[in-house]
């Protein structure tokens, strides 16, 4: 009764409406100001003016090397640390989800513990280990060390959701002549789809905007887009070309997010 009356207060109407307005302005504001600044040039450019609205800056991205290269460098890295990280990850959660040995929570724990470091305390010792390994200004390194981070949330919310599978599940699989690994790939993933896009979505996000690696172990190459953003501000900055790099680099993900939104969704809801 008293959700009916609330349901049906204008008052109560109106301010969630203003409060939800003033939210999403407060979201989308920024990134609006950002697209509109990106299609603007904000330099002298022979045939344009300052304030004059072009494709120009997105033109420059093609047009630098470096902008291009650290476009590839991102998507390389990413796309090698998701594919690790679930090769590793699933048989992982497996094994902590089926089977029972002493300290099998603690494991877990450890994990988490494990990610919750702050990363520029592993700083020295990556680097140290990665010059011996020649993993500098290379992007599998800045891949692999994100795999650090990755595997234990990643770990973590793989054994939740294949825990809620029964084990009878795996048992039929196996009398039916499915090998392990097959069974992984044909039975196992489709069905706990939700949990690897949820799993997915973290490692994505994690390692498109991690920079205190990519600064550390980047320095002549290899640089991904946070590394090229920064390089572009210096005594005469070009904003506009600065705004169409981030809304470049922002992209990726919002195409990885709308390809996966189901998955995302429905791992979110098991998870809870």
């Amino acid at each position: 009764m008293i959700r009916a009356r609330s349901q049906h207060n204008p008052l109560l109407f109106i301010t969630r409406c203003v409060v939800f307005g003033l939210l999403a302005a407060f979201i989308i504001g920024p990134l609006f100001q950002s697209i509109l600044i990106s299609f603007t040039v904000t330099v002298d450019h022979d045939g344009y003016e300052i304030g004059q609205r072009s494709l120009l800056n997105y033109a420059n991205i093609f047009r630098d090397p470096d902008l291009v290269a650290a476009l590839g460098n991102s998507l390389t890295y990413v796309t090698a640390n998701v594919a690790i990280t679930i090769l590793v990850s699933l048989p992982t959660a497996y094994a902590l989800s089926r089977f029972r040995f002493v300290g099998d929570r603690h494991v877990l724990l450890m994990l988490l513990a494990f990610r919750i470091t702050p990363p520029v305390v592993l700083s020295l010792p990556v680097f140290l280990l990665f010059a011996k390994l020649n993993l500098l200004n290379n992007p599998l390194g800045i891949a692999l060390v994100h795999c650090l981070f990755n595997i234990p949330i990643a770990t973590w919310i793989l054994e939740s959701f294949i825990s809620a599978v029964p084990k009878e599940f795996d048992e039929t699989a196996f009398l039916d002549g499915h090998s392990r690994p097959a069974f992984f790939v044909r039975f196992l993933m489709p069905v706990i789809a939700p949990g690897v896009g949820v799993a997915c979505f973290f490692c994505f996000i994690f390692s498109w905007v991690e920079v205190v690696f990519a600064r550390i172990l980047t320095s002549t190459g290899g640089k991904p887009i946070a590394m090229a953003i920064e390089g572009l501000f210096g005594f005469t900055t070009d904003i506009g070309l600065v705004m169409a790099m981030t809304i470049a680099s922002v992209l990726p993900g919002i195409l990885l997010i709308y390809f996966v939104r189901d998955y995302i969704a429905r791992g979110f809801q098991v998870r809870a």
